[in-house]
């Protein structure tokens, strides 16, 4: 029987442990930008992207992989979740959500500045890279994770969504609009982690095409999820601002469909991923989990 707990507790260690080692902490004074960027990925987080990689990635595991195999999915893991911290960095930014909070600390700007915290965005977003041109992977591998990372990311991915969002600040979206621009802003980076364990994996097309329908729901979900704990919980138990979404006056899913309908339509997404998850066998067990625990999860 699948154990959860255990894999989780595994595969999360693992990235924190090479997160550390790819942005240790300095004691130098004057290398201030070192410090924030480590204050900001040490900040803690679900790390459910890098979770995501590995799941995806043991799905095309015909024979058992070695060591130098699984330190190469860590440093995947390491760079998706440096894109993710960049942007979430970006995102507290006055400019953008103006976020006090993040993951029960001061944001990046109000422990350092604005301007360190907008050049930690920027090293981090870099350092990403860096980070693939250096696995010790075949070229073409390196390629297709650096094509699959930079478009999640950038102006048809997250930003994308991310713009979307900004400039629809109270006004009210329809149905079809709010799940584009969070495919994109949530959703994109998702799908991302999900396609570059397929990669590493050497998961079949085939079933790479079904992975990307449940990397779609998933990352869809898990916004709704997020819209839903917004409205319901507190601060201390999100470890962000509770509600801020509502008092920015941004569109949401509960402000357009309502909490109870929100919470409906979380369950058929998760259904949905679970169903086509029947695919495959018990070595897609920790993917179910995640799924699951991303639409059940209380912060």
């Amino acid at each position: 029987m699948f154990d959860w707990k255990n894999w989780h507790s595994l595969h999360f260690q693992r990235t924190e442990l090479a997160l550390v080692h790819a942005i240790p902490a300095v004691e130098d004074p004057l290398d201030q930008l070192h410090s924030a960027m480590a204050y900001a990925v040490r900040a803690g987080g679900k790390r459910i992207r890098p979770l995501l990689i590995y799941a995806t990635w043991q799905l095309g595991q015909v024979h058992p992989k070695s060591q130098q195999d699984i330190e190469q999915v860590d440093a995947a893991a390491v760079a998706i979740e440096l894109i993710h911290t960049y942007s979430l960095v970006h995102d507290d930014l006055p400019a953008m959500d103006n976020d006090d909070l993040r993951r029960g600390k001061p944001t990046t700007h109000k422990m350092f500045n604005e301007a360190t915290a907008l050049l930690v965005g920027d090293a981090l977003q870099s350092e990403a890279f860096t980070i693939i041109t250096q696995m010790q992977i075949p070229a073409k591998l390196k390629v297709e994770l650096i094509q699959e990372l930079s478009i999640s990311a950038g102006m048809h991915g997250m930003c994308k969504g991310q713009a979307i969002d900004l400039a629809n600040v109270g006004k009210v979206l329809n149905l079809q609009t709010l799940e584009k621009m969070h495919r994109l802003k949530t959703g994109a980076l998702l799908r991302c982690a999900i396609r570059m364990g397929t990669i590493l994996g050497g998961v079949p097309q085939a079933q790479r095409d079904l992975l990307d329908q449940v990397a779609q729901d998933v990352g869809l979900g898990f916004q709704v999820t997020d819209d839903i704990l917004d409205a319901t919980q507190n601060s201390e138990t999100l470890g962000k601002t509770a509600g801020k979404d509502e008092q920015a006056n941004k569109p949401t899913f509960v402000s357009l469909m309502g909490l109870e309908a929100s919470q409906k339509y979380a369950e058929e997404l998760l259904t949905k991923s679970l169903d086509t998850l029947t695919q495959w066998g018990p070595e897609a067990d920790p993917l179910r989990a995640i799924s699951t625990w991303a639409f059940t999860r209380k912060s």
